[in-house]
């Protein structure tokens, strides 16, 4: 229902609903239409009873039956997701918004700087980005599929969906759009303290730059690569002109799709190693927030120490060919490799 909403809220809350300017209204009225198509929900109940045809066609395909389970998961635990994390923002009412806010301006950042240059023309199609995650996470999963990638996208998304809730219980934020209401566009003065907000926790990490980035590290090909770098771009850009997220969210993304990816290959030393810069992320602005906001030198040196273990994550995992690093592939080169022992 949040993102259901999405595109009258911002409307509404920028001011632009209540204009009489008929393209205006048309452009608003089509935003509302593609986030009921797009809407998880919706979406998600199509895929399932898609995917359930799919697997029934070819039923000797085993790897058909781990999507309908992965959306099966998807739509059970989303669905009990929001109700945790509902109860959660309601007895726990107090938020980190304004702490994450003066940290981005301590690192130099604004997101309603960044956000009201991607408002106008650009929020159709950035709206659409951002809805379409649950279809790129489909895609992918058939996309990895049919490359053999070593391990799966499936294990990736499972570890999003458990490590992520529990992330947003230790750094609890909305993003500025849910904090600031309607003038998140222009906000006034900010002072770092956490506020009182009845809301659920959705912010930090950005779990949509994680995902993000997770299709960016498996990437089976070239022509993968560069759809995976422009669907990483378009979200970075789709958060922030939404107002879901702060700029330092996303910077703990890309640790955060560290983390997922590793988990989904199989590395599962290293993917804590990047679990645990994003908990330290978590833990450092909550306890320690004063300390890093009056450094700013520390705070950018960390900022561009996460983003560079995001980029040797990168280079790891596209340096390696897919076919080779498959566990499978592995074990049949190994197979072939071996002396056969030749009967006389």
């Amino acid at each position: 229902m949040r993102q259901l909403l999405r595109g009258r809220y911002n409307a509404i809350h920028t001011g632009e609903w209540h204009t009489t300017m008929p393209g205006i209204v048309r452009l608003e009225n089509n935003m509302h239409l593609i986030a009921i198509l797009l809407n998880p929900a919706i979406f998600g109940a199509l895929a399932l009873f898609l995917s359930l045809i799919w697997m029934l066609i070819d039923q000797k395909d085993k790897t058909r039956p781990l999507l309908v389970f992965a959306l099966v998961l998807n739509l059970f635990f989303g669905s009990l997701l929001n109700v945790f994390m509902g109860k959660e923002g309601g007895f726990l009412p107090w938020k980190y918004d304004r702490i994450l806010f003066v940290v981005d301006r301590a690192l130099g950042v604004s997101t309603a700087a960044i956000a009201l240059h991607l408002q106008g023309i650009w929020r159709v199609p950035l709206i659409v980005v951002y809805q379409f995650m649950v279809p790129m996470m489909i895609c992918w999963f058939l996309v990895t599929r049919s490359q053999r990638l070593r391990g799966s996208v499936v294990m990736a998304y499972v570890g999003e969906l458990v490590a992520g809730p529990l992330l947003y219980a230790v750094l609890p934020a909305c993003g500025p759009a849910y904090a600031f209401g309607a003038g998140w566009l222009h906000p006034q003065q900010v002072q770092a303290s956490i506020m009182p907000l009845a809301a659920m926790p959705n912010a930090f990490p950005s779990l949509h730059i994680g995902t993000a980035f997770v299709f960016v590290l498996s990437a089976p090909s070239k022509l993968w690569r560069t759809v995976a770098l422009s669907f990483l771009v378009a979200t970075g850009m789709a958060t922030l002109s939404t107002g879901e997220h702060y700029v330092i969210d996303l910077v703990a993304g890309l640790a955060f799709g560290a983390f997922a990816a590793n988990v989904g290959f199989g590395r599962y030393r290293i993917a804590s190693l990047y679990l645990g810069l994003v908990l330290s992320w978590s833990l450092t602005i909550r306890f320690a927030h004063g300390f890093l906001i009056a450094q700013p030198f520390l705070l950018r040196s960390w900022v561009l120490l996460t983003v560079g273990l995001a980029l040797v994550a990168l280079v790891s995992a596209w340096r390696i060919p897919a076919a080779a690093t498959s566990p499978t592939a592995t074990a049949t080169t190994a197979t072939a490799q071996a002396p056969v022992a030749v009967s006389v």
